[in-house]
Parts: C-alpha cells; sequence; structure tokens
C-alpha cells in the first residue's frame, strides 16, 4: 500500500525570484526528496490564479489515484490562498472511504525556517494513517489536522495558517505520531464527478455591510447569475437594499444561499422586519455555518447537478451544517 502525492504548485513550491517578489519554481519531482512515494505533477501554479477547470482536472487525478487498489491516501501540495476551497470540492466528490490530505506552505521553500518540508511529511503521515479513513478532505497545516468542510484560512502569514471556526481541529501531528482527535459527521451522499461537468453556473458572492443598497446583486443578475451567496451579517440578516434585491433574484428564478460575515456561529433565520426570516420567506436557503467560498462551490455543483432552482437547493440541503453541528 502507498501513498500519491500530486503537487500544484503554491508557496511551498515557490522561491524568491530576481525582482524580488515570490514565484512558483519547485517542480513535484523536486519538493518530495527522501520519501518513497509517487509523486505526479498535476500544474505548477499560485493558488490564487487557479480556475474552477484547474479544480475539477485535479480532482479527477484525484479520483484517478484513489481508483489504484494499492493507493491508501493521495496527498494534495497547495497554495494556502484556495485551498479550502480545492479540499471543500473534493469533500464533496470523494468515495466514502477516501481520504485526502491537502497541505502547503506559508514560507517559501528557500527559505531558512521553511515550514514546507515538515507540513509535507505531516500529510504523509496523515494520509497513510488507517483512522484517516473515510474522514474524506482533510488540511495538515502547522502541525494540525482540519476537516474541509470546517477549515479556512485564518491568518496571512502564520504558521498555524488554518482555523476551524466552531469546531477546532480534528486532530494533530506531534513528532511521528497522528492523534485522530475525534472524527467529522458522516459525510452526505456527494456528487459523481461526472455530473459536475465545467461547474459553469454562474454563483457570486455579495457582501453585506451597514446601509448596503443591493446594487452589486442588481450586477450579478445583469450578468446571468443563476445562483447568489449573501454573506450577511449576523445571523444571516440583510439591509433594506439588500432584502429588496434579493427578493427580485427569487422571483426570477435565481437560486440563493444566506451565510454570515461572522467567524463563528450559522446563519439561520431569527428576525423579521426585514431581517433574516423575510429572506427565508422569499425562498432563500440558510447554509448554517458553512461559509461564503464552500457555500459558492456547493451551489455551482447542485446547480450542475439539477439545473432547476429548487432542485438545486433541494440536492445541497443534505450538505448544510445545521445549526447545531458545532465542537
Amino acid at each position: 500500500m502507498s501513498v500519491s502525492v500530486l503537487t500544484t504548485g503554491g508557496t511551498i513550491a515557490s522561491l524568491p525570484s530576481p525582482d524580488g517578489d515570490v514565484r512558483v519554481a519547485v517542480h513535484g519531482a523536486d519538493l518530495v526528496p527522501g520519501h518513497a512515494v509517487q509523486v505526479h505533477e498535476v500544474m505548477l501554479a499560485h493558488s490564487f490564479n487557479l480556475t474552477r477547470a484547474d479544480v475539477l482536472r485535479l480532482a479527477r487525478r484525484t479520483l484517478a489515484e484513489l481508483e489504484d487498489p494499492a493507493v491508501e491516501g493521495v496527498v494534495v501540495t497547495h497554495g494556502t490562498d484556495t485551498m479550502e476551497e480545492t479540499a471543500y470540492l473534493l469533500d464533496l466528490v470523494l468515495p466514502p472511504a477516501c481520504t485526502v490530505v491537502c497541505t502547503g506552505a506559508q514560507r517559501h521553500a528557500s527559505a531558512q525556517d521553511a515550514d514546507g518540508p515538515r507540513n509535507l511529511a505531516d500529510a504523509l503521515r496523515v494520509a497513510a494513517d488507517p483512522r484517516t479513513r473515510g474522514m474524506g478532505a482533510l488540511i495538515t497545516m502547522g502541525g494540525q489536522i482540519h476537516a474541509a468542510r470546517y477549515a479556512t484560512k485564518a491568518h496571512t502569514l502564520a504558521l498555524e495558517a488554518f482555523a476551524s471556526p466552531g469546531h477546532g481541529p480534528v486532530g494533530l501531528v506531534q513528532g511521528t505520531h497522528v492523534d485522530v482527535r475525534r472524527r467529522p459527521p458522516a459525510r452526505p451522499d456527494g456528487f459523481r464527478l461526472a455530473e459536475l461537468g465545467d461547474l459553469e453556473a454562474r454563483v457570486d458572492i455579495v457582501p453585506v455591510y451597514l446601509d448596503s443598497d443591493g446594487v452589486q446583486i442588481a450586477a450579478c443578475r445583469a450578468a446571468g447569475a443563476r445562483g447568489l451567496v449573501v454573506q450577511a451579517l449576523g445571523t444571516g440578516n440583510p439591509t433594506p437594499g439588500v432584502l429588496r434585491e434579493i427578493e427580485t433574484c427569487l422571483r426570477e428564478g435565481i437560486a440563493v444561499l444566506v451565510t454570515s460575515r461572522c467567524a463563528e456561529g450559522p446563519a439561520t433565520p431569527v428576525y423579521g422586519a426585514g431581517g433574516g426570516a423575510d429572506l427565508a420567506k422569499a425562498g432563500a436557503v440558510f447554509a448554517g455555518s458553512l461559509n461564503a467560498p464552500k457555500a459558492r462551490l456547493l451551489l455551482m455543483a447542485a446547480l450542475a447537478a439539477e439545473p432547476h432552482p429548487a432542485k438545486a437547493l433541494d440536492r445541497l440541503r443534505p450538505h448544510l451544517p445545521s445549526t447545531c453541528d458545532h465542537a
């Protein structure tokens, strides 16, 4: 049995350039010296430059690796900027008993205190550990193991780059020992990668802030959005202008998911008189503790599998954390 490594670039594969910035430069074969694993370079890019097509290509390659009965787990090296989104998409399409571990670095490969080698060694241990089977996609950074459905990049530079607000890590890597402290709830039946196509449905994220007038929502509608993720206030409250625009979207058959801009706690309809309860009455669906970038991917996947907005919302509901889904 073995672990496969798929490399995509990111800071873990970056070096300073003569111009003084940091650029992706380390090929996959040179990223994993001293480890008896199969390494496949899928791409060589910063994660802020990745497209949906790139992430789907990575997902296809990941699933192809897992079809080999000799492969017990897959490690994906990735830039940290969009790692949480890639990991979450992988979590949505992974077969039930599989494990994929995403990792990266906060310091480039030639830094004296580079964290990439340690993170990669930790990820290989996590992917090979039989106790992680069936936990879906994981992120391992800074000695912590996070479930993809909860993890978010929480710091721009710190080595413990990721956090799971409201949940905490599911485990730790201490030296050579993998400590799985708890398992996330069982994942619902996922999406088949084949039914996602090119994830072509346009889904936009719109933030809500004091006195938002909804102009961004109107622009998204004019641009052909089929879905909308609203990063609302508090428990999921709009402003009056945002509420009016969302009601228009819903009347026109645009699916709407409501998240919260708060770092912890679920989006759930509580307040009337123009609050989140009015969004729910109009037909918006609340995403619980799922953050906006992940809610966008989930809605895109659901619209690919079920083009009718109502059916798409029904398809994604099992994947939404409940208001009680907290550690």
